[in-house]
């Protein structure tokens, strides 16, 4: 895959927008890295890494402070849909999260969007069924202590953007 135009879809509120101002780090067909900058700065988030393991249907962000320090790990449950003619990849955000704080502590975030979603129709039972599937293999992978396996692509990179 060369690398393509990144599109984030989001359910609630319903938008996609281009990630135009990411930086395109590595690209496979297994997965894509990508250095950014927010789009909505926050007060503690400014910018970060997120790598999109396209087979597994997640992405996996390191979050920084302005100053580079970790502010946590954040994991999308998502779906893919690539447009080879176009070379348009648009990641669709399935709404259940997973925060990791440096501290270890794990919180799961945003489940009861699934149900608002779901009774709107803006989300399918079968991508209901997908997202709950994909966030379990991802807890599982976080409480065996194999979280790493996740963050390596990120954490062989030099430095913060």
């Amino acid at each position: 895959m060369n690398s393509p135009i990144l599109y984030r879809r989001r359910l609630i509120p319903d938008e996609c927008i281009p990630l135009k101002d990411d930086i395109i780090l590595e690209c496979t067909s297994e997965r894509i890295v990508t250095s950014w900058k927010a789009l909505r700065p926050k007060k503690d988030l400014h910018h970060g890494y997120s790598c999109y393991f396209l087979r597994e249907g997640i992405k996996v962000s390191k979050f920084y402070y302005e100053d580079g320090r970790l502010l946590y790990w954040y994991c999308d449950i998502v779906d893919y849909d690539y447009s080879p003619s176009d070379n348009i990849l648009i990641v669709t955000d399935l709404l259940a999260d997973v925060i990791l704080y440096p501290d270890g502590f794990v919180k799961v975030v945003d489940l009861d969007e699934l149900v608002t979603a779901l009774e709107s129709r803006s989300l399918s039972l079968d991508a209901l069924k997908s997202s709950l599937l994909r966030l379990n293999r991802l807890l599982a992978v976080i409480y065996a202590g194999r979280f790493h396996t996740y963050t390596v692509p990120i954490e062989n990179l030099e430095s913060p953007v």
